[in-house]
């Protein structure tokens, strides 16, 4: 007897081979372009060239962003190109049929409310430091009208945002090379408050990591409409390695130049870098928020998406109306504001993923197996094991070491992730795959 799989993967169109695209038009510039929103470097100097020079912090850019591309994009992506399905698709064979309505589809898009509260946040503070005004009553008010027109906006008319993207997402660019050149002249003269440098190291690898997670899984999707190999490894290289370095390092320097210049009071935030650049500051808060609507509505539309394709009997404004209030809620009570707090969040939840997708992978003959029927839990125990390492300060009773603020737990959960997940295959706790002749999608070609 055949058993049949569900909607979610057997409705699922593979891209043609006619429909993808070079990675240049592509995978690097939004790649390079996610790398480029102000939340990314907003508040990374502090434990970051706090601690060490700004030489090792640049090094550990480069080294975190090619940990990105190696063990979080790489293996999503070749998956999406390979078989032409996005996540929810291809990680059917590493969590199973029915495992997969919830990691990863749902995850991604409660991963996502997060986010929106995020950049909700972030933009309606860059907004009221344009007006030079703090109002909270006027902050929430911002929120709340961010967050539900541009929600709206993704439902009704995501292609349009995607034109515009490919020209505001590279405002950001500009900006952070106007702060670099104001603030060049203090860079030389920029010390460390503290002398940790094994700290500021891995808190560069720590945040930068959590910051791209979910990005890196998201590589399926960008995958699927990639022709071949070659354009997943330029546009990937190019767009996450590069984009780390750059979009991470320019505001690195720019803090320090600010710090080193000694103009003004001493903060660590990206936004007193800005500041000093003088008159223009107040546009380039506004041009800052503006560039964040992309992100916004790209964040909303596949929150919307994950809601509507694994709950399909709640109707898709019903559901994303509901996240999206969720959103509001958070960005408007504060919680959204600690970045680095959320960034390790997003790593525990999706580097066990990443991890335990990479080692299917690797058992499949670096190929997509295709859908394992219900639940396969060698994927769930490995993601749940991971998602615990990653996240020891939310563990009471674990020695103080294992708490330390450079502990870098989401690299660990990759890791965790991937090797759970490569035991358990080893001892037959994979479910099988459904057989040939089923409604199982077809691997493309390619």
């Amino acid at each position: 007897m055949q058993r049949a799989v569900p909607d979610y993967i057997s409705s699922s169109v593979p891209v043609p081979t006619s429909a993808r695209v070079p990675w240049y038009s592509s995978t690097f510039p939004t790649y390079f372009g996610i790398f480029l929103w102000v939340g990314f470097y907003l508040k990374i100097a502090e434990p970051t060239i706090g601690y060490a020079s700004l030489g090792l912090c640049l090094l550990a850019l480069l080294v975190a962003g090619l940990l990105c591309f190696a063990l979080y994009y790489w293996v999503p992506a070749m998956l999406g190109m390979q078989s032409g399905r996005p996540l929810y698709v291809v990680g059917s064979s590493t969590f199973g049929t029915s495992g997969g309505y919830f990691i990863p589809g749902l995850m991604m898009g409660f991963l996502q409310i997060g986010w929106v509260a995020v950049i909700g946040a972030v933009s309606a503070d860059f907004i009221m430091k344009g007006l030079n005004l703090t109002s909270r009553t006027l902050y929430c008010v911002l929120v709340v009208v961010w967050v539900y027109s541009l929600g709206w906006v993704a439902i009704k008319g995501i292609h349009h945002v995607a034109r515009v993207a490919k020209f505001l997402n590279w405002v950001p660019l500009f900006m952070v090379l106007i702060v670099f050149w104001a603030n060049r002249d203090g860079i030389a003269r920029y010390q460390p408050a503290h002398t940790q440098p094994l700290t500021g190291f891995l808190n560069v690898l720590s945040i930068v990591i959590g910051y791209f997670a979910t990005a890196g899984a998201a590589g399926a999707d960008f995958g699927m409409n990639n022709r071949n190999r070659k354009d997943i490894l330029l546009g990937g290289s190019l767009g996450i390695v590069g984009g780390a370095l750059i979009a991470g390092g320019l505001p690195l320097l720019s803090i320090a130049g600010y710090l080193g210049r000694g103009i003004g009071p001493t903060s660590y935030d990206y936004t007193a870098a800005i500041a000093s650049v003088g008159t223009l500051a107040p546009v380039m808060f506004f041009l800052f928020a503006i560039a964040s609507m992309v992100p916004t509505c790209f964040s909303s539309f596949i929150a919307s998406n994950s809601f509507s394709t694994m709950l399909p009997k709640i109707p898709r404004m019903v559901s994303t109306f509901i996240a999206l209030t969720i959103s509001i809620l958070l960005a408007a009570t504060g919680v959204a504001n600690n970045l680095v707090g959320f960034f390790s969040l997003v790593a525990a939840s999706f580097g066990p993923i990443c991890g335990a997708m990479a080692a299917d992978y690797l058992l499949a003959g670096r190929r997509w197996s295709g859908p394992r029927i219900g639940i396969n839990w060698a994927g769930y125990i490995a993601w749940l094991i991971g998602f615990l390492v990653g996240i020891p300060e939310h563990i009471p009773g674990l020695p103080p070491a294992l708490l330390k603020a450079d502990n870098p737990s989401s690299l660990y959960s990759f890791f965790v992730g991937f090797i759970i997940y490569l035991v358990l295959a080893k001892v037959g706790m994979r479910s099988p795959v459904v057989e040939a002749g089923s409604n199982t999608p077809q691997q493309l070609s390619v």
